[in-house]
């Protein structure tokens, strides 16, 4: 660990700067959308429109670095994000603000994709586990720690999205002064996606679900935190519960799912998943049962995204999991688009009204859990002794994480359990 926090420590700190201001800016919208008069299901709108510029970005980013370098791509998106993010206060109008999270989703699926590539070329093959682990630990730590920076500024006012914009603008100085050299860059031909549903259904169509699931809860949550009329305080710490059960519950499953059938573990996670979102859903004016439910909805969640992938492994060659990340990652970009503008229209007064943020998870969660189900009878499982070892992943990460993530295992498979 020490190896990789001596070769990577500028890139780590780079990069929990700019999950700090993505956190920020995210809860931000929730709250000024409400002090500006949007409707929830123009906040929807808004909030999806960030998945939208996310899924092009990866797609688009593995280009732009072979055109013109890292470090440019790097420091454009980054001095983008950092502008978008003082545009919102001077331009509250529903269609800027669309705009704006389409560039920003954008921005940060390149920056995402330039810095995982990164951080492979500073790990090798005895540290890419760890320094993954560590990537993504910082990278949930920076959305929790924005959820305390809420209370720093008047969200009606411009201080605390000039402070999510600043702390996106230092971000990159560590990283391009103390980065060498900058990595060759070489992207995967995507499997195509009749080929990896052929491959694993429930992979695939767990990934799809998930997406609106994440989104909703990265993208709503403090939506339905104004909406029901939570202080700053308290929207700040429901929406970093999220992702605190996310860092605590994310190492138990990994280990469960390497010593039962994966497809098992999938069903109860997703059953208690769904059931900590009826939780809220019916419990949510007592807010300790509201933190409950987010702990239980964030721990299961962003683990069942690690439990997908390794499940869908298990089905392909070694060779074959560098081209099926990409399409697992587009499957779940999909989900995500969809997610906030089903779940704005469900918690419309016309319908479920605030408590329809947790329906929709619910109803996401427990489809998960009735499709592995199905799944269970369809074929037999995979002997656990052939089944590889979790890629400990969130879904933050571009194609590049996952493609990393999957080396790791398999490095981890090879040398055998002493090593993990």
């Amino acid at each position: 660990m020490l190896q990789v926090l001596s070769s990577a420590w500028a890139l780590l700190l780079g990069i929990g700067l700019l999950m700090v201001g993505n956190g920020l800016q995210g809860t931000l919208l929730g709250v000024r959308g409400e002090i500006e008069g949007f409707s929830t299901f123009e906040m929807s709108l808004v909030m999806s429109a960030y998945f939208v510029g996310f899924l092009g970005g990866s797609r688009m980013a593995p280009e732009m670095i072979r055109r013109v370098g890292h470090v440019r791509v790097f420091a454009a998106l980054a001095s983008f994000i950092s502008a978008v993010m003082i545009m919102y206060p001077a331009l509250p109008d529903t269609y800027a603000w669309m705009l704006g999270r389409v560039i920003i989703g954008f921005c940060f699926s390149g920056v995402y994709v330039t810095a995982e590539s990164w951080l492979n070329n500073a790990a090798d093959n005895s540290n890419r586990g760890k320094a993954l682990s560590l990537y993504m630990i910082v990278q949930v730590t920076g959305i929790i720690v924005a959820q305390g920076l809420i209370q720093v500024g008047d969200p009606g006012g411009y201080e605390a999205f000039i402070i999510a914009s600043i702390l996106v603008s230092i971000s990159f100085g560590p990283i391009l002064l103390s980065i060498s050299p900058t990595p060759a860059f070489d992207s995967t031909k995507p499997m195509s996606l009749k080929a990896l549903m052929k491959t694993s259904p429930l992979g695939c169509v767990g990934m799809l679900l998930l997406g609106g699931v994440f989104s909703a809860q990265f993208g709503m949550s403090a939506v339905y935190a104004a909406k029901v009329g939570l202080s700053l305080t308290q929207l700040s710490i429901f929406i970093a519960t999220f992702y605190v059960g996310a860092l605590f519950v994310q190492y138990p499953l990994g280990w469960l799912s390497d010593r039962m059938d994966r497809r098992v573990l999938i069903l109860f996670v997703a059953l208690i998943g769904g059931g900590g979102a009826m939780l809220g859903a019916i419990m949510g004016e007592q807010y300790e049962l509201l933190l409950l439910a987010a702990l239980i909805i964030g721990g299961l969640s962003n683990p069942l995204y690690s439990l997908l992938i390794a499940y869908t492994n298990d089905y392909l060659d070694y060779d074959d999991m560098p081209a099926a990340s990409g399409g697992l990652v587009f499957i779940n970009g999909l989900g995500a688009i969809a997610g906030p503008v089903t779940t704005g229209w469900m918690m419309s007064d016309g319908v479920f009204g605030p408590p329809g943020f947790f329906i929709f998870i619910a109803a996401l969660m427990f489809a998960t859990a009735a499709y592995a189900a199905y799944r269970a009878t369809q074929r037999a499982s995979t002997p656990i002794e052939e089944t590889g070892s979790v890629a400990y992943m969130y879904p933050t990460a571009s194609p590049v994480a996952v493609e990393l993530a999957q080396e790791a295992a398999h490095e981890a498979n090879q040398t055998g359990p002493e090593s993990q």
